[in-house]
């Protein structure tokens, strides 16, 4: 079956371990939704001067304005076909911090050339980023951003460097504790690590033809801008 995350990685997706081919499979073919329980051992922070960029970008579901340890979380990934015909898969991180549960938001679509990753991240799509999916030696998958890209009404500018950040993400399977372990680590060039998280999870798949996206999981807007 054919996935946006399989046509991105073209032959390197069979490297994956078998667990991750499943769960990069999910998709409107596939027909199946997949939903990761589990506990983050650290939700981390860079330096203060941070904090005022991560609660702005809290009010939208981008990144996560607080931290903590051993956090509960849930992320749902659900395939559905955007308003702009596009077939996305959702990427919705709920974390219980002590205050209330936080939100990291992102919708991923297959980029225009199908060789990437086009992640949408936030209720808006005020941001968007490429992603490079790379299958790892050991079977986990790596996955590098590219460019940022800021989008309002006729607004298309890239982030300056200065400002932006790179995201790098591992995903592994445990077979041993028959868990998914991840690792994300978000860092600007001139400023070091901003934000990061690291647990594991186990995974559930559901029928989304039955299922469908529940209320609240899509975006507020959609961005049609590759």
């Amino acid at each position: 079956m054919t996935s946006i995350f399989r046509t991105a990685m073209g032959a390197g997706f069979d490297r994956l371990h078998p667990q991750l081919q499943r769960r990069f499979s999910v998709g409107l073919e596939s027909g199946e939704a997949c939903t990761g329980r589990g506990v983050m051992d650290r939700v981390w922070h860079g330096g203060a001067f941070v904090k005022p960029f991560l609660a702005l970008g809290g009010t939208r579901n981008i990144l996560v304005p607080r931290a903590g340890r051993a956090v509960p979380f849930v992320i749902e990934n659900v395939p559905y076909t955007d308003s702009f015909g596009r077939e996305t898969v959702t990427f919705v991180r709920t974390f219980d911090l002590p205050g209330g549960p936080r939100r990291f938001d992102a919708q991923m679509v297959l980029g225009p050339k199908g060789d990437r990753v086009l992640d949408y991240l936030g209720t808006h799509q005020h941001l968007a980023t490429d992603l490079y999916f790379h299958a790892e030696a050991d079977g986990s998958l790596l996955i590098r951003s590219g460019t940022h890209r800021f989008r309002e009404g006729v607004v298309d500018a890239r982030v300056p460097e200065l400002i932006g950040a790179t995201a790098q993400v591992r995903e592994s399977y445990d077979d041993a504790a028959g868990r998914f372990r991840i690792r994300v680590r978000v860092v600007n060039r001139y400023f070091g690590p901003l934000f990061g998280y690291e647990g594991s999870f186990t995974a559930t798949y559901s029928d989304v033809r039955a299922r469908g996206v529940r209320p609240g999981l899509r975006p507020v807007r959609e961005e049609a801008r590759a």
